[in-house]
């Protein structure tokens, strides 16, 4: 038969029994360890992802070799306004006093694409 606790198996100064407090102990104990072992394993992780980027993941192909000299002209008066990246492709925004211009730029070749002319309605 499984002993019962008595109010005089309460050890002073706490609502707990000497049992109750040794399973609370292990199970900080656990909770502790899973937190330091959940935080190492993130950190190795993401070291071990960081570490897998190749070069051509890393770095587009615009900066290596004859691309990173291919470059954008930008006409007399005009200046980049804006730009985004999208995958491969990069949009240069255009502007100036003949009005606005959206280039897209293939980062692998290095070469304008398209060439886009804003026009206000």
């Amino acid at each position: 038969m499984a002993k019962t606790e008595t109010p005089s198996d309460v050890l002073p100064g706490t609502i707990f029994t000497a049992r109750q407090v040794k399973i609370l102990t292990v199970a900080v104990i656990v909770m502790g360890i899973l937190l330091v072992g959940g935080f190492a394993f993130l950190m190795t992780a993401i070291v071990y992802q960081a570490s897998q980027l190749s070069e051509s993941a890393a770095l587009p192909a615009a900066t290596k070799g004859n691309a990173a000299q291919a470059g954008l002209t930008v006409p007399d008066g005009m200046v980049i306004s804006h730009m985004a990246l999208d995958g491969n492709r990069l949009a240069v925004h255009l502007s100036g006093p003949r009005g606005a211009e959206i280039h897209i730029i293939d980062l692998g070749s290095g070469k304008v694409v398209t060439r886009l002319p804003v026009k206000s309605e």
